[in-house]
């Protein structure tokens, strides 16, 4: 008799869920559940009734949301705060209605203020302004966090929740709009590189630092999250702060970040910087001393991380459009 556990990861062929699927097999996982945006709208919670009633899950692991950079947050604010709260809501309350008790929710870094002291602990959270680039996506993430705290206080589930810091590697989005930072910056250089172009313009002052962390590094974080026992991680929570920061607990500058890139990428042109185009937050570096104390740390260096985004990126067609489920 299989007693391996019924897992269902949500968001599967974007960059966090394919991630937590290739953990998940390396580590033995065989029923693993996934479905296609076309086959499971989980904005639909008749849908998504259904298919928690059909399928017998044992664990959920909630990697699906609507996501994208700066241009992408500014231009559909009321897409990124309707899609992601309702995947949140029907994703949680009909886990719960069918009975599942172990779900890993999926945040973001940017549930916290803006002008937050730096490194951010955990206990930051709503204690200020939220940058007002991503200030829907922020809100749909937070209330994610709150959905799955009160159904534990109330219903005695063990959802738990990790906030990661900005992430990249295979599988990430290569849009020339709606893309992540590392993402935009391969792409640009790449196709800087081929079209032999004397500069390369990057928005913003080059200023704001940020921390980055390789995916599969991500992933395993999760792994090690959701598998950890209930009480070791009641005790390093709080109920009603229950999330946990995963990142690698050191920055770059925006600047030093696209010469990085450039180098990666093999571009040897000018790297300009156009002041005129937004920031976002000054700085954004978590404090992972919690997730330390748990027993994981970061492993991928962010050099090497990056030979590999690009290699990735190489693979899937050098810039074909990827888009997160």
């Amino acid at each position: 008799m299989d007693t391996q556990p019924r897992i269902y990861v949500a968001g599967h062929n974007g960059l966090v869920g394919s991630a937590i699927v290739r953990t998940l097999r390396a580590q033995g996982h065989a029923n693993i559940v996934t479905r296609s945006h076309r086959d499971l709208e989980l904005t639909d919670q008749a849908r998504v009734r259904a298919f928690f009633q059909d399928e017998r899950i044992d664990q959920v692991y909630l990697a699906a949301a609507r996501v994208g950079g700066i241009h992408a947050n500014n231009t559909y604010p009321a897409e990124f705060i309707y899609d992601n709260m309702m995947v949140e809501a029907n994703v949680v309350h009909e886990a719960w209605r069918s009975g599942i008790q172990k779900m890993l929710f999926l945040g973001s870094s940017c549930i916290y203020p803006r002008l937050a002291p730096q490194p951010i602990r955990e206990e930051y959270l709503m204690n200020g302004m939220l940058e007002p680039t991503n200030e829907p996506y922020a809100m749909a993430k937070i209330a994610g966090i709150k959905l799955c705290e009160s159904y534990n206080r109330q219903y005695g589930t063990d959802y738990r929740s990790v906030m990661p810091t900005n992430l990249y590697g295979p599988g990430d989005n290569y849009h020339p709009e709606n893309s992540h930072v590392i993402p935009a910056l391969i792409r640009r250089f790449h196709e800087a590189r081929l079209a032999d172009a004397p500069e390369v313009v990057i928005w913003g002052s080059g200023k704001p630092m940020r921390e980055f962390l390789y995916v599969d590094d991500m992933a395993a974080a999760c792994v090690h999250v959701m598998n950890l026992e209930r009480a070791t991680y009641a005790a390093n929570t709080d109920p009603m702060h229950s999330h946990i920061n995963v990142g690698t607990g050191e920055d770059v500058t925006i600047a030093a970040l696209a010469h990085l890139v450039g180098e990666v990428v093999g571009y040897r042109g000018r790297i300009a910087f156009d002041t005129s185009k937004p920031d976002g937050t000054p700085r954004k570096l978590l404090d992972v001393s919690k997730l330390n104390v748990l027993g994981w740390r970061a492993s991928t260096p962010l050099p090497d991380g990056l030979r590999r985004a690009y290699a990735a990126f190489l693979a899937a067609g050098a810039g074909e459009d990827r888009h997160a489920a």
